[in-house]
């Protein structure tokens, strides 16, 4: 069964994951973590497939570090709140059945109060 879900988690993510190279896949209880890596070593984006779809948190970051995109997927579906961090701003993005719902622009330090 782990087997199937890692292969399954491979082949699903070559169509929905844009990639630099193979992703470092490993075992997250009933989940598959997938790190995906640049040329340069840095993590591209990490999150989690569970039976072949996108599930969990995923982050993507750009190729110094910085996170780029911070959302959730439920079932292959982008769900919640995402927040896409320029370099000047941050957008959070709620998503409802894998549409666009609501957009809002965000100073940087309205982030840090959040947390």
């Amino acid at each position: 069964m782990k087997k199937s879900v890692i292969l399954a988690a491979i082949l699903f993510s070559g169509i929905v994951v844009a990639q630099e190279g193979k992703p470092e896949l490993e075992a997250a209880g009933n989940k598959v973590k997938a790190t995906y890596y640049y040329e340069n070593g840095k993590v591209q984006q990490e999150g989690f497939f569970k039976d072949g779809k996108l599930d969990g948190v995923w982050v993507s970051y750009d190729e110094n570090g910085n996170k780029k995109t911070v959302g959730e997927y439920a079932d292959g579906v982008k769900t919640g709140k995402w927040i896409y961090f320029n370099e000047d701003s941050l957008k959070e993005v709620a998503y409802v059945d894998n549409k666009v719902s609501s957009v809002k622009n965000l100073q940087k330090n309205a982030l840090a109060n959040r947390n």
